[in-house]
């Protein structure tokens, strides 16, 4: 069963993920672009303002009218269809947060004398 994807689900989303690389300001410095996936037509939305500008984390409202299913009054996205799912584009391929929190090391298993590109876990 598919869960709707809402303003408060996105951000009980980002506190569930805080400290692991499923959250964007983990994984922004390794090129991760937080985005969302229509599980329906396979088709990947970069998380956008309103206006077109890409955004640095997860927004509802830059996504497409076909995906929104509820406005609040000032006529921010509060809903959107549930085969919407939240994650990010890197290197042109979408991960879903649970994916790119397994792929990337948390801050704390870092070693500070260790480059940046070590943040990548190693496929085994």
């Amino acid at each position: 069963m598919n869960r709707t994807l809402t303003k408060i689900s996105l951000a009980l989303e980002t506190n569930h993920y805080r400290g692991t690389g499923g959250v964007s300001e983990n994984n922004r410095s390794l090129g991760f672009q937080p985005a969302f996936i229509d599980r329906e037509t396979k088709t990947v939305y970069w998380s956008r303002f309103p206006d077109g500008r890409l955004a640095p984390c997860h927004l509802l409202d830059g996504l497409p009218a076909e995906l929104v299913r509820a406005r609040d009054e000032q006529g921010r996205v509060t809903r959107v269809k549930s085969s919407v799912l939240s994650g990010f584009v890197h290197d042109g391929r979408f991960y879903t947060r649970d994916e790119a929190a397994a792929l990337l090391v948390s801050p704390s298993e870092l070693d500070r004398s260790r480059s940046p590109d070590t943040l990548l876990r190693k496929a085994a």
